[in-house]
């Protein structure tokens, strides 16, 4: 049985070069191993109890792991638990340490996680620090293959162009652009602030799909350039009020949306 937990706006080459110096490159590079998480068993086996999983408690082996975003899994084999943290983690106070093994006990036995835990994994996923070590990380770690912006059908560059002076004054800060390399069943499109990668599902880059619906979907990644990820009093907040409210001022809201409706 395994479990996996992960907070990423996913989403590569193309992508903006780190501007940081080659001293904070090597730092990265050679932090980029699995390390053993210092009282990570005692506090995993802590909150077991705190959460009341049944059983007895498995062996905990805790470390941190290279991943390329703020991701962390655990896995039961027999007795033994393998717990994989992420190494944005490696300099965490240990109540985030903690939070963090109650998700991930809460969903691996299906337990309630109390709310001060959650808030306090919430708190330290959304805090400016966390979220620009994960942007050092994922330029050096991440790999998302691409198309360039200019598609055999639509070009992305001249359609962010329009948007940004019909919507935003054109005062929104152009990300690099990209088309998928493959075609995506989900998603439609997503904004990477780690890579600083705007990408559009290839599966659009079609002579029948109408202009106004690629516009749809980039105006919306659009508004994730300008609305980051927050906390709210309920979680991560990814698509707030004001963010809604924004994305119907887009002219073709309503057609766009019955369009991909059909489409899916």
């Amino acid at each position: 049985m395994s479990v996996a937990i992960s907070k990423s706006r996913p989403r590569t080459a193309g992508a903006a070069r780190s501007r940081r110096s080659g001293h904070a490159a090597s730092a990265i590079a050679n932090s980029a191993a699995p390390s053993a998480v210092p009282g990570g068993a005692l506090a995993f086996q802590r909150m077991f109890t705190r959460l009341g999983c049944h059983g007895r408690p498995p062996q905990f082996s805790v470390e941190f792991y290279p991943y390329a975003n703020l991701s962390h899994t655990i896995r039961l084999r027999d007795a033994d638990a393998i717990a994989r943290l992420s190494d944005v983690l490696r300099d965490a106070p240990l109540a985030v340490i903690e939070a963090t093994a109650a998700v991930l006990l809460g969903r691996l036995y299906r337990r309630r996680v109390p709310y001060e835990l959650l808030h306090a994994y919430r708190q330290f996923s959304a805090a400016p620090s966390t979220e620009r070590r994960i942007r050092r990380l994922r330029q050096h770690r991440a790999r998302r293959p691409t198309l360039p912006a200019r598609g055999r059908t639509h070009d992305l560059a001249p359609l962010f162009a329009t948007l940004n002076e019909q919507y935003f004054d054109g005062r929104l800060h152009r990300p690099s652009l990209a088309w998928s390399a493959r075609v995506w069943r989900r998603q439609l499109g997503c904004f990477d602030p780690g890579l600083d990668l705007i990408v559009i599902n290839v599966r659009l880059d079609q002579p029948g799909t109408p202009k106004y619906v690629v516009e749809s979907i980039l105006f919306h990644e659009m508004l994730h350039v300008k609305h980051p990820l927050r906390v709210a009093r309920c979680g991560l907040e990814i698509h707030s009020l004001e963010f809604r409210r924004e994305e119907k001022r887009f002219a073709h809201y309503e057609r766009a949306r019955r369009y991909l409706k059909r489409m899916r």
